[in-house]
């Protein structure tokens, strides 16, 4: 019986080592209402090329937007997706990716309450 879980055990192992390990998704952006990653947080791979409005409680409260340190970046915007910008200063934060200095405190650029959508976008270059 001793022998028999030693065998069970040695398998199992064997499958696991032999798994491969899957790489993240291209577009996982982190969310959180507070700064410094902190609060009520959202973890999610988005779709390139695609907006998504945010939902309560992050919709126009979000101190961290941090994209992942794939080569990506996002536009996130102060109007839901679709929406007119009224505003004379504009409606994005501009391009935000895994570099951006303040994506985990927004408060240091006066964004911590403008996140209303965003959208991502695969980095290019041309040559």
């Amino acid at each position: 019986m001793h022998n028999a879980l030693i065998l069970a055990l040695l398998a199992v192992l064997t499958l696991t080592r032999a798994m491969p390990i899957s790489r993240r998704e291209l577009g996982g952006v982190l969310i959180c209402d507070g700064a410094n990653a902190q609060g009520h947080c959202e973890y999610g791979a988005y779709e390139l090329d695609k907006c998504y409005d945010l939902a309560a409680p992050l919709y126009q409260n979000a101190s961290t937007f941090a994209p992942d340190g794939e080569a990506f970046y996002c536009y996130p915007y102060a109007t839901s997706c679709g929406g007119v910008c009224t505003s004379p200063t504009g409606c994005t934060l501009g391009a935000v990716s895994f570099f951006y200095e303040h994506k985990f405190d927004l408060g240091a650029v006066g964004w911590e309450d403008g996140i209303a959508s965003f959208e991502c976008h695969r980095n290019e270059t041309t040559s």
